[in-house]
């Protein structure tokens, strides 16, 4: 057996396979050629075709991700009756397909475009969604222009069902071409509405063909374009909304959403936020309206963002509670009309909205819609937009294909106690609010991590995604002392998920002094960060939280202050840190009472001692090195005596981790009767009475 687990059998040319890994790699990872882990690609090995599995993606695609099928197997299907209808024809492919695999012990199940695969010609065959390749495919005028310029080296398929129909009509048009040229492989095939196949013996005459088409195609398109200037075919040149109106309303469009898209009892969408300069081309003016509109350019539009967004047009001194009543009852009337909520939505002025289960799902269906913008507005330029027609659309609607790739695709979504919540956790880079943010991202939330020290949560968020994958964790600049700071880093919160589930306020200093000798500006730097901050935040925070409840009244989110054991009986020289954690305690019973009614429950956690993180155990800063120079412990010598001072005060003879505080958490999380508590973490070193 090779490395792969195959057997060596059908590798009778060493380093195929490898070559292939490394073209699905090059051109699944370039957005221009791919999105969303679409398109596929192939390797002829004799009578062995090793071809992408559905649901695989071509950029992280791995030797034993191919399916092996049998070749014969695949050009006895050409000359099969499927029957007549959709239907009939759908499920003896897909069957046929399935019996053709080698190794059907794997439960693979090879790419639709398996038999298109085995009738190019060439070792190597990749079949790609180039958006500059779907201008054309999606153009009225784009057959003409390929065939006139390029009709000696590419073969043009109308458009039909992807599949059995596909194939026949790419063997009849290979047959067609090859007669009237004399020449066996064609240096590429274009699709229409669906994209392009470009195959060879080496993976120097597939670079070499994708590289020739692309020149052609742009010196094309100049061409085009120039004879259809001042035709008024271009769509307005406007730019979205000013910086501030994006401001409010995107605060206001994105957590409505959240509670609009979802479903009672399910958590709240992921929504994401696009202004681009493409975005602007279809959400300013009438011409962008219509061409939004007027449907779907391909099957992966459908998949991905539905076949038609939802559209809102701009009402100038709409109130918010006015724009969020219009989104309800766009949301409604959409689903009315096409059976299932949208997926994209565009707000005229604006810009696009998308929306998931995950970021990674909205994020794709941005990639996607975006890709969307771009081909319909080239191939507008070129003369004319060929959108799907209506029956080929439910097609594709229902197709069980186009299911079953996005069940595999989602499959590795992560289940855990705040799956699907979004998280900000300030004071993330390092100790309690590091740790609490990387639990909450290991427990299924998208997680925000909020620092005056920047560097560190990017690097901790870089860090998370790296593990948890691309868009779970954020790391945004906030100083919460600063309100326009807060506000910022709320708005990109909004901007990046579309709202929020969970506050948990830990940002927080410490300066231990004596009352007889502490600075002013240390006790000012207490208040400003502990206490003030933690306002700020809820200030700022509230808002977003409300519009998710007022769409979604079953729906209840969370703000919760780590405090302190401190904030529960006073503490001898450290009475600004005290005082400061007392008033926080103030203000989650006053903010749980308002904000109660907004669906929100507000909560602090007073944990006792963090003995191993760097509050504490900082060499120079940590309060075991204060408590040491100000003398707070009578006869310590050493930070040991400090520490073992400390410890032997807590009942249960330790202090608090992380794991505690998280339970106290996810308690408040889950929850649903408690609101306006001070929970004490402390090992018994502090109790309620």
């Amino acid at each position: 057996m090779s490395a792969t687990g195959r057997s060596p059998e059908p590798l009778d040319e060493p380093g195929l396979l490898e070559t292939l890994v490394e073209l699905s790699h090059v051109y699944g990872s370039d957005p221009e050629l791919v999105l969303a882990g679409g398109g596929n690609s192939s390797v002829k090995l004799a009578d062995h075709l090793l071809v992408k599995g559905s649901g695989t993606a071509l950029s992280t695609i791995g030797a034993e991700d191919f399916v092996d099928l049998d070749r014969p197997a695949l050009q006895a299907l050409l000359d099969r009756d499927l029957g007549t209808s959709r239907d009939e024809r759908e499920a003896a492919f897909k069957q046929a397909v399935l019996a053709a695999r080698r190794e059907p012990q794997r439960n693979q199940r090879p790419s639709v475009e398996s038999v298109l695969h085995h009738l190019m010609p060439g070792a190597f065959v990749v079949h790609l969604h180039a958006t500059l390749v779907n201008q054309f495919s999606c153009c009225c005028e784009g057959r003409r222009l390929v065939s006139q310029r390029l009709g000696g080296d590419v073969i043009w398929v109308d458009l039909v069902d992807p599949g059995f129909p596909l194939a026949k009509a790419l063997q009849e048009g290979l047959r067609r071409w090859r007669a009237e040229t004399g020449r066996e492989r064609p240096r590429a095939v274009i699709m229409q509405n669906h994209g392009l196949v470009v195959s060879g013996d080496t993976a120097d005459e597939i670079k070499s063909d994708i590289e020739w088409l692309s020149g052609s195609l742009r010196a094309i398109q100049e061409r085009a374009i120039e004879e259809h200037v001042g035709e008024g075919l271009r769509p307005h040149d406007q730019t979205p909304a000013d910086d501030g109106q994006a401001r409010v309303l995107g605060n206001l469009v994105g957590p409505a959403l959240r509670g609009l898209l979802s479903q009672p009892g399910e958590p709240l969408k992921i929504v994401t936020f696009d202004s681009s300069p493409t975005v602007a081309a279809v959400v300013t003016g009438e011409a962008g309206r219509e061409l939004a509109l007027g449907g779907p350019l391909t099957p992966d539009q459908i998949v991905y963002c539905r076949s038609f967004p939802l559209w809102l047009e701009k009402r100038d001194g709409e109130t918010p509670a006015d724009m969020v009543e219009r989104l309800a009852v766009g949301v409604r009337e959409y689903t009315s009309t096409h059976g299932v909520p949208p997926i994209v939505v565009l707000v005229e002025g604006l810009g696009l909205f998308s929306c998931g289960a995950t970021w990674a799902d909205a994020n794709t269906a941005r990639l996607v819609y975006i890709d969307a913008v771009k081909v319909m507005t080239g191939a507008l330029l070129m003369g004319g937009v060929h959108y799907l027609p209506d029956d080929f659309r439910e097609f594709i609607e229902h197709w069980e294909v186009e299911s079953y790739r996005r069940a595999v695709a989602a499959s590795s979504s992560r289940p855990g106690r705040v799956a699907g919540k979004i998280a900000l956790v300030t004071g993330a880079a390092q100790g309690f609010g590091l740790e609490i943010a990387q639990d909450l991202a290991a427990q299924g939330a998208h997680v925000v991590l909020g620092d005056v020290n920047v560097g560190g949560v990017e690097q901790a968020a870089k860090s998370l995604n790296a593990e948890l994958g691309e868009g779970r964790a954020l790391g945004l600049a906030i100083d919460v002392t600063s309100a326009t700071s807060v506000a910022e880093a709320v708005f990109q919160v909004v901007r990046a998920y579309g709202g929020l589930d969970v506050l948990v306020s830990n940002a927080g200093v410490l300066r231990a002094a004596s009352v007889k000798t502490q600075a002013e500006k240390d006790f000012d730097l207490s208040t400003a960060v502990n206490y003030k901050g933690y306002f700020l935040c809820v200030q700022n925070v509230a808002p977003v939280l409300a519009v998710q409840h007022e769409v979604r009244p079953d729906y209840w989110s969370d703000i919760i202050q780590i405090n302190s054991k401190s904030g529960l009986e006073g503490s001898n020289k450290n009475f600004a840190y005290a005082g400061s954690k007392f008033g926080g305690i103030g203000l989650t019973q006053s903010f749980a009472l308002e904000l109660v009614a907004d669906g929100i429950k507000v909560n602090s956690i007073c944990p006792g001692n963090f003995f191993d993180g760097p509050l504490w155990s900082d060499p120079d800063m940590g309060l075991f090195a204060q408590y040491l120079r100000t003398g707070k412990v009578p006869g310590a010598t050493t930070i040991a005596d400090v520490r073992g001072f400390y410890e032997s005060k807590v009942p249960m003879g330790r202090g608090c981790t992380t794991a505690d505080v998280m339970e106290a958490i996810y308690y408040l999380i889950d929850q649903e009767y408690e609101t306006g508590q001070a929970l004490p973490v402390t090992g018994g070193q502090v109790m309620l009475h």
